[in-house]
């Protein structure tokens, strides 16, 4: 069985793979895909390869059974170079809609995604709670005064019995509602399925379907958006929304930046009505150097990266090799989209 890895990997992570099970011959060929710019970056460097280079890397996917991750070089005629593909290991979550919008779903039906749901919760979870005590203990406000030398006492907020709404209770939003109730907060959940939902196990409070967002908002002292981006979900956070949310409340969206109306956004927060916001998405991608969310006073701008650490990829090594063996022993995949 052929098991191509489509995107950086440390060796021993590739050797761990390899260790799975003698029946596989894993390729991991690194001069022919992209030097990561970071740890944990599965997209790399611009690069160009040589003609040679081209014709063995195509002759990889069309003889893989196994893809570890989209290849970055040919995402538009994949299905075509990669005729015998029948699992693609993912190495982020939200991957529906870019499966969707590539056409696999239709063009390559006999194969299966399978997503890295839940690799990410624990760090995204603590950028959840380094926006929201950031603003609470203001952290921005004493950069400034340190940088002027001024001393000048005052007091911060405490998060313990503040509310907190969460849009989205996959896995992240489970951890991100795992640590309210360590900091005493009011969780509040929105999830798609609340039929026997159990709310110990979510760690939440209270629970509601979707088109109830705008019946408990005006009680989101902190919202965190983690849904994804779908006809149901674009903009979903609008004027009408904002100006819903209690006086002083902080947005956190580690979400889609489709989720926000932007322009909506930025007037809240120039009002004065939303206390701030934590971005970790936007709706354009690099944030355009003349979006004025650069210089809101009251925004922190997180380049899409708060989900990315330097055990991701040992996490999603393990992801791979606990689906591996399900993959050979012929049972169902974890995670498949």
């Amino acid at each position: 069985m052929n098991v191509l890895i489509a995107s950086y990997l440390e060796p021993k992570y590739v050797e761990k793979i390899r260790a799975v099970d003698s029946r596989m011959n894993v390729v991991y060929e690194p001069s022919l895909i992209a030097k990561p710019r970071y740890i944990a970056d599965h997209k790399g460097q611009p690069f160009t390869r040589s003609a040679d280079e081209e014709r063995r890397w195509q002759e990889l996917l069309a003889q893989a059974e196994v893809i570890f991750d989209f290849d970055q070089t040919h995402l538009d005629d994949l299905p075509e170079l990669a005729p015998q593909a029948r699992w693609l290991q993912t190495t982020s979550s939200g991957v529906a809609r870019f499966i969707s919008d590539q056409g696999y779903d239709k063009r390559m039906p006999d194969t299966v995604f399978t997503n890295a749901a839940g690799i990410h919760a624990q760090p995204l979870a603590e950028f959840c709670f380094m926006v929201m005590t950031i603003f609470n203990k203001g952290f921005l406000r004493l950069m400034e005064e340190q940088k002027a030398r001024r001393w000048e006492r005052y007091a911060g907020l405490d998060l313990s019995n503040r509310t907190l709404l969460i849009v989205g209770l996959g896995k992240v939003g489970e951890e991100v509602a795992r640590l309210a109730r360590q900091f005493r907060m009011h969780v509040i959940g929105i999830k798609r399925s609340t039929e026997n939902a159990d709310l110990d196990a979510l760690n939440v409070d209270e629970l509601y379907a979707p088109d109830e967002l705008d019946r408990v908002l005006p009680r989101a002292e902190f919202l965190v958006l983690i849904a994804p981006h779908t006809k149901n979900t674009e903009h979903m956070m609008g004027a009408a929304q904002f100006a819903l949310m209690p006086e002083g409340a902080v947005l956190v969206n580690i979400g889609r930046g489709a989720l926000v109306d932007e322009t909506a956004l930025l007037a809240s927060l120039e009002s004065g009505h939303l206390r701030g916001a934590g971005l970790d998405v936007f709706a354009t991608e690099p944030l355009p150097e003349e979006s004025p969310l650069w210089h809101a006073p009251n925004v922190i701008v997180s380049p899409h990266s708060a989900s990315t650490t330097d055990n991701e990829n040992q996490l999603l090594t393990d992801l791979f090799c606990r689906n591996l063996k399900m993959y050979l022993a012929g049972k169902p995949l974890i995670n498949v989209v």
